[in-house]
């Protein structure tokens, strides 16, 4: 066999990180090895993460070298003011602009005009000079940057100008279309500067790799550079098998964010809790992650307190566990064209967990796409009230009959071992 292909991998979210962010090459690096490739993995060696799931750190492939260089952040600084409010807005968990407090609106401010394109903006310098060395030493030729944050790609754009790398920038979300980034009180100058960057990104990297169709579309606005689409995944959990919860429990599981507040589920609830005895007596809500206050004040607004568990955030693999024993799983996109791109990668495991998906999301939305074709759910817009009850009412109706299940097809080729083989072919 011929010697590993080295590739250095430059990203922040690592373990002990929690989160979805830290998923996708966490699992890209496990199955390099196997298509005889070398992961070479750069990370902060003191970074703050929003979210700490020590559960990760065994799941890092034991083949991977690991790379650590320190970080200067300021929302270390930041959290003098305010901590628990800092670390809201770092985790992507943004106020409603109405009910915002004057330091939520400073931060976001300073967020958005001083910190570009993130608050990881200081890393840039000293990574790619500690980079150049090893990259020079260890004869490294082909290098990938994954955000966000999106200032890593900063570091592969110079690194690609000084060492002319091979240089793949994967997105695991878009850059300027994002859906937060409008709450972030962009100036006219820091608007510009964020369009220039993203711009000079896309046009200076070898390969752009995205997770979605959309994404994809609005990139080959702004470059001619090839475009690959490798959506994340589902990698084999090592979950007991669980007995499913005894009551009609609806589990959202991930950050539940101000603007993904579905006022036609919560009505929806209210009303078949009111119509429907057994209804009442039967449904649980669980809600797993952060959860934005605008949501639990609008679970209250419609009466449904009493039937909502809020057990905060858990484990990945407690998630995974409530994942399988949850009767029917939740899945909520902000209702914008924005996020018609946005591929939440907790799908991939709802997928696989055998229960069926509600989902609920703007027309078009690109995950709505993979649920229907892996027949592995329902998918509403927010204007499809009506149909949304009548769908929950069906699940209920199929709960109470003991047959409430799910018969997904074409579920293979969303694996990581797959997508590992497909990002390799890219690479190579």
């Amino acid at each position: 066999m011929p010697e590993p292909k080295k590739l250095l991998i430059i990203t922040y979210y690592w373990p002990p990180a929690g989160g979805p962010g830290v998923q996708r090459w966490l699992k890209f690096v496990k199955y390099l090895p196997d298509f005889n490739v070398q992961p070479i993995v750069y990370i902060p060696e003191n970074p703050t993460y929003p979210i700490i799931d020590n559960g990760l750190v065994s799941e890092v492939s034991e083949k991977a070298v690991i790379l650590k260089n320190k970080i200067t952040e300021p929302y270390g600084l930041a959290s003098f003011f305010g901590k628990s409010k800092t670390k809201k807005i770092s985790s992507g968990i943004i106020p409603n602009q109405k009910k915002q407090s004057f330091l939520e609106k400073a931060l976001l401010w300073v967020r958005g005009n001083l910190f570009i394109p993130d608050a990881r903006f200081l890393w840039v310098k000293p990574s790619v000079s500690y980079l150049k060395k090893y990259i020079q030493e260890n004869n490294i030729d082909t290098i990938v940057t994954s955000g966000p944050p999106h200032s890593l790609h900063l570091i592969g754009l110079q690194l690609k100008k000084d060492l002319d790398v091979k240089w793949f920038a994967d997105f695991r979300d878009p850059w300027t279309t994002i859906g937060y980034h409008k709450a972030l009180k962009l100036s006219s100058y820091a608007e510009k500067k964020h369009k220039a960057l993203e711009k000079e990104v896309l046009n200076s990297s070898d390969t752009i790799i995205v997770t979605s169709k959309t994404t994809k579309t609005e990139f080959e606005a702004l470059t001619s550079k090839p475009i690959e689409v490798i959506t994340n995944g589902y990698d084999v959990e090592k979950v007991e098998k669980q007995s499913l919860d005894e009551k009609f429990t609806l589990a959202h599981i991930g950050s539940f964010l101000s603007d993904r507040n579905p006022k036609i589920l919560w009505q929806s609830l209210q009303e078949l809790v009111s119509e429907n005895v057994d209804f009442k007596n039967d449904f649980r809500l669980k809600l797993i992650g952060a959860t934005s206050q605008e949501v639990l004040d609008s679970i209250s607004e419609f009466g449904l307190n009493d039937y909502m568990q809020n057990l905060g955030y858990l484990s990945h693999k407690e998630a995974v566990e409530h994942q399988r024993k949850s009767q029917v799983l939740l899945l909520i996109e902000i209702d914008s064209d924005d996020t018609k791109s946005i591929i939440p990668g907790k799908l991939f495991e709802y997928m696989v967990s055998e229960r069926p998906i509600v989902a609920i999301g703007p027309k078009d939305s690109d995950f709505a796409e993979i649920i229907t074709s892996t027949n592995t759910g329902v998918f509403f817009t927010y204007d499809e009230k009506e149909a949304l009850k009548a769908q929950l009412l069906k699940y209920y109706q199929e709960y109470q009959n003991q047959n409430l299940n799910v018969n997904a097809v074409g579920l293979q080729k969303y694996s990581r071992k797959n997508l590992t083989e497909q990002l390799v072919e890219i690479i190579s």
